[in-house]
């Protein structure tokens, strides 16, 4: 599959971020694909369930193992508006995703190399291969406009 048709699976994942931020939420989506079929969806929704784990990559995972009758993610990918944070990366870990596709990387909490190297770490069992950047304009300008609205609204 060549460049432009995993583009459409980020723009999916950027269009579930951009209702995850239209409902307060830190606008961060995420797809999961395996053999071209989307098997998972995510979108934040941490803030109106109260609750730190439900972050957009954790919801797709569920999501893919409920799809495929397996805790196994096999020769999945997954495709993240922003890099996944370390919860994230340990559970993409756990379930054995292949690739990770993402646009922007997180400068705070990025475990995909930015600030640490969960998904990157040859000393774990499993290493899936990190595509970063992609479609990265559009992931970072939604993020830019949800937090430049925040503090609009604060005054």
């Amino acid at each position: 599959m060549d460049k432009c048709d995993k583009n459409k699976f980020m723009r999916e994942a950027l269009v579930l971020a951009s209702q995850a931020g239209e409902n307060g939420e830190i606008p961060i989506g995420a797809v999961i694909v395996k053999d071209d079929i989307i098997i998972g969806r995510g979108a934040n929704c941490n803030r109106t369930r109260n609750n730190p784990t439900r972050h957009a990559e954790i919801i797709a995972i569920e999501g893919a193992c409920e799809n495929l009758n397996n805790e196994r993610l096999i020769g999945c990918s997954l495709y993240v508006t922003k890099e996944p944070c370390t919860m994230c990366a340990g559970a993409i870990i756990h379930a054995r995703i292949a690739e990770i596709y993402f646009g922007a990387s997180d400068e705070k909490y990025g475990a995909c190399g930015t600030v640490f190297n969960i998904c990157g770490n040859d000393q774990y069992n499993h290493v899936p291969v990190i595509h970063k950047g992609m479609l990265e304009h559009d992931s970072s300008l939604l993020l830019k406009d949800f937090f430049k609205r925040l503090r609009d609204e604060k005054n």
